[in-house]
């Protein structure tokens, strides 16, 4: 069964920078799409970015480009996040996922790993 792990989440000031890992397992990526996603307290789940699995074509949230990007590394199955210049509005418990076709809608992705916290302080 597919299984996803994210990682690399913590406390950081603004203007810092974090690296997210998310390792995927039980099956070929090849033809699917990453996509992050991000949920602060009382908040819906949003769109960060998404990314084919081969690294191809990214997209990201007008919040986050410039500062985010995703990356993926085929060899080690693990999709990377990395987010420099952080906001306190970055705060949020990130997700990766994982689904046909690269989408910002959270209905688009069909496996979703657990979240890792993201905490910027001012």
């Amino acid at each position: 069964q597919v299984q996803l792990v994210e990682s690399g989440g913590g406390l950081v000031q603004a203007g810092g920078s974090l690296r997210l890992s998310c390792a995927a397992s039980g099956r070929t990526f090849g033809r699917y799409a990453v996509g992050w996603f991000r949920q602060a307290p009382g908040k819906e789940r949003e769109f960060v970015a998404t990314i084919t699995w081969t690294g191809g074509s990214a997209y990201y949230a007008d919040s986050v480009k410039g500062r985010f990007t995703s990356s993926t590394d085929n060899a080690k199955n693990t999709v990377y996040l990395q987010m420099n210049s952080l906001k306190p509005g970055d705060t949020a418990v990130y997700y990766c996922a994982i689904g046909p076709t690269s989408t910002r809608w959270v209905t688009g992705y069909d496996y979703w790993g657990q979240g890792t916290q993201v905490t910027v302080s001012s």
